[in-house]
């Protein structure tokens, strides 16, 4: 089992969403309305007037087999929109029922 940690421009939302869904990943928990700045490049998203823009931020427990198509996509979707700002991480995570 992975954790998916997605940070992304609140522009992202709803295909983030839909790539969840494509890959039969139901279940996330997403944060809205948060500020932060790239560590490379690109403009930070702080909600005020000089950086308007807010990130939202995703965190999915999927199955392994599931992790390398995710994180294509969202590869595809940040490449496809480099200004906008989109970062994915990966970590081992151990469920508890």
């Amino acid at each position: 089992m992975k954790a998916l940690f997605i940070a992304y421009n609140q522009a992202f939302n709803e295909e983030i969403a839909e790539i969840l869904e494509k890959n039969g990943q139901r279940g996330f928990t997403r944060w809205t309305d948060i500020q932060g700045r790239g560590s490379v490049d690109g403009t930070p998203h702080m909600g005020s007037h000089a950086w308007p823009e807010m990130s939202h931020a995703i965190l999915s427990c999927v199955e392994d087999d599931k992790v390398e198509p995710i994180m294509a996509q969202l590869k595809e979707a940040d490449m496809a929109a480099k200004d906008l700002g989109l970062r994915a991480f990966v970590w081992n995570v151990e469920m508890f029922y």
